[in-house]
């Protein structure tokens, strides 16, 4: 059975940084694409950053240039490189795996962005 396991959350103040990281463990092959979402109170998932197996990155317009979403093929690994975090940055962290058209989540990772 295949579980992704966030790390690397907590809380920061604003200005500060973060780096998620998500492993996956148990037999997964032939991943595509590796991605991050976030969900705030109230609010609906969505999409922060994804990555390809060739790594070309798509990002939120809220993150760009901020956020940097990496991953180590070899490891089944990815990491979101978070810069001047925002309070509205806060939320849960989720990543996403795709592999062989099957969709695969992690239970999450809280981030809190205060003073």
């Amino acid at each position: 059975q295949v579980q992704l396991v966030e790390s690397g959350g907590g809380l920061v103040q604003p200005g500060g940084s973060l780096r998620l990281s998500c492993a996956a463990s148990g037999s997964i092959f032939s991943i595509s694409a590796m991605g991050w979402y976030r969900q705030a109170p109230g609010k609906q998932r969505e999409l922060v950053a994804s990555i390809t197996n060739g790594g070309s990155a798509n990002y939120a317009d809220s993150v760009k240039g901020r956020f940097m979403i990496s991953r180590e093929n070899a490891k089944n690994t990815v990491y979101l490189q978070m810069n001047s975090l925002k309070p509205e940055d806060t939320a849960v962290y989720y990543c996403q795996y795709t592999a062989l058209l099957k969709t695969y989540w992690g239970q999450g990772t809280q981030v809190t962005v205060s003073s």
